[in-house]
């Protein structure tokens, strides 16, 4: 018998589908990734190419409707990607975004599939620069936060003294 999924359980079951697309095509992810225009994205993923790859989770299609920031991702990446499980009806995503689909069944242990790529649109060169500046840094703060998670403390108290 097939296990129903809560949304946050069918969020996380599709963004863990796409991290292993990801792993497979040789991209490396951060997840809730702050954007110079105040965006968060939910999956950027850079490519051994040095392109962005912006990817939006979306649980449904009242996810994806309600959702008018999507857009605003399109000057962070080289191509930008919905992540949908499959019982999305894939018709909503528009054309020029790529469409990756999950199964969410049963914990499907599976990396999501490619189901249509992004039409490319490549990143100006200074915020390429800056957008890789950006990344590496939240990759070293993150990592340096699991190796270190009382620094967060200590950091908390030097913002506050100064």
């Amino acid at each position: 018998m097939p296990v129903t999924l809560s949304l946050p359980e069918n969020q996380l079951a599709i963004r863990r589908a796409a991290d292993r697309f990801c792993a497979l095509s040789g991209w490396s992810v951060l997840h809730e990734m702050a954007l110079a225009n105040g965006r968060r994205a939910d999956i950027l993923a850079l490519r051994p190419d040095g392109g962005f790859v912006c990817i939006e989770v979306k649980s449904g299609p009242r996810d994806f409707l309600l959702d008018v920031k999507w857009p605003d991702y399109r000057d962070y990446c080289d191509e930008l990607y919905f992540a949908v499980d499959t019982d999305f009806p894939a018709g909503l995503i528009p054309e020029s975004a790529g469409l990756i689909v999950a199964c969410t069944r049963d914990n499907h242990p599976e990396p999501a599939e490619l189901v249509r790529p992004a039409l490319p649109h490549p990143l100006p060169a200074p915020r390429r620069r800056a957008l890789t500046h950006r990344f590496a840094m939240a990759a070293a703060q993150r990592l340096a936060l699991l190796e270190d998670p009382a620094i967060t403390a200590s950091l908390r108290a030097a913002l506050r003294v100064e």
